[in-house]
């Protein structure tokens, strides 16, 4: 099978599920949020439909499962935390700030100092703190993920031992929720693990070609991931109905099977990779965005004008953190970061042997070339 360097799809539907998680928390979610009112009150007819846009985040984590994989292959544990580190810190440190000027200057959301600065190590959840922005939930499960990928890398990535990999976490998901194992649970979070194995299985089917194990394990995830997506309509949404969930999910599941099986291989549009690149940063500061704006714009503005212009303000903050934050931050974080592993790739004589006192600190483009290679599209 052929592979293209970027699957252009991959970034159009990384955009699609940022848009259906904007349109939940701008016209679908039903409690407190940036109107005066439920957002799903002010918009009784559209909200019953966007309602469902949390399921953006499912389709994410196959996402991700994918392409966290993809970028994984060929790579140590330590090459792969920078690729991870490079990518996710600039535009998340950006996204914290902002919530803090944000609450310093018009007294909205909860960017108070003491939440920002552990928010700042993305470790916020781990120490039953606030998140600033109630979407940073999604990114200490993605942690737990790349977590278990770095001891898949460390043990070696080979079609063998995903199988294994992907075979030990699902059950011993399933496992943990029988024993009600609390550290199982937590490290192996079975009520998302389904979306990034059957990412990773259908990594390995575009890989490596589809098999009857491989289209198993993409069952068995998508019977799992169906129902923890019925659970969570009592749970954590409730009002959304369990069908409606289900068929959302099966149609995750669906379009992805179509990127695997290269049937969205025509979508070749060089825009769609400046869509992926909006992805992240929309996600992470478009919630924080509409706070001030929309109480200074609306009732003055009808709500369909708010919402226009509170998208497309959103959609422009993501491309400025985008082009001045995030390229240039993720440039100088992957030189000096590589740099730090220089000295381990040496022999361990080496190691022993160096001075106490530190050499001197090469030029940047010096460093450079140190274990170069191009971003992922994680």
């Amino acid at each position: 099978m052929n592979r293209r360097d970027r699957l252009r799809e991959l970034d159009l539907l990384r955009f699609a599920a940022a848009m259906a998680v904007v349109l939940y928390h701008f016209t679908g979610f039903g409690g407190s949020g940036p109107w005066p009112e439920p957002a799903r009150a002010v918009f009784p007819g559209l909200g019953e439909i966007t309602r469902y846009g949390y399921l953006g985040v499912d389709l994410f984590f196959m996402i991700s499962g994918f392409v966290i994989l993809m970028s994984a292959w060929n790579r140590g544990p330590g090459e792969f935390g920078i690729s991870r580190v490079t990518r996710l810190m600039p535009a998340y440190w950006a996204s914290v700030l902002l919530g803090a000027v944000i609450y310093l200057v018009f007294g909205l959301g909860k960017g108070v100092p003491g939440l920002v600065v552990p928010n700042l190590t993305m470790l916020q959840a781990g120490l039953g703190l606030q998140n600033v922005d109630a979407v940073y939930w999604t990114l200490w499960v993605e942690l737990h993920f790349y977590f278990l990928v770095a001891l898949l890398a460390a043990r070696g990535i080979t079609y063998r031992s995903c199988l294994v990999f992907m075979a030990a976490w699902m059950l011993l998901g399933v496992f943990a929720d029988e024993a009600e194992n609390k550290f199982l649970q937590v490290m192996l979070v079975p009520t998302w693990s389904p979306y990034f194995i059957a990412g990773m299985a259908l990594y390995l089917i575009h890989r490596f070609g589809p098999t009857l194990l491989l289209w198993g394990y993409v069952a068995a995830a998508w019977l799992l991931a169906t129902h923890w997506a019925a659970w969570r309509t009592d749970v954590a949404f409730k009002g959304a109905h369990e069908v409606v969930a289900s068929a959302a999910v099966a149609g995750i599941f669906l379009i992805m099977i179509l990127v695997a099986t290269g049937r969205l291989s025509w979508l070749r549009w060089r825009g769609l990779t400046v869509l992926g690149a909006l992805t992240y940063p929309l996600y992470l500061t478009h919630s924080q965005i509409a706070l001030p704006l929309l109480e200074r714009a609306y009732p003055s503005l009808d709500r369909w004008t708010a919402l226009v212009l509170v998208t497309a303000v959103s959609m422009l903050v993501a491309y400025a953190v985008y082009r001045l934050v995030e390229r240039p931050g993720q440039a100088w974080l992957r030189r000096r970061l590589r740099a730090s592993l220089v000295p381990l790739r040496r022999p361990p004589e080496q190691q022993a042997a160096e001075p106490s006192v530190p050499a001197p600190r090469p030029a940047d483009g010096d460093l450079v070339g140190a274990g170069g290679r191009p971003a992922s599209l994680g």
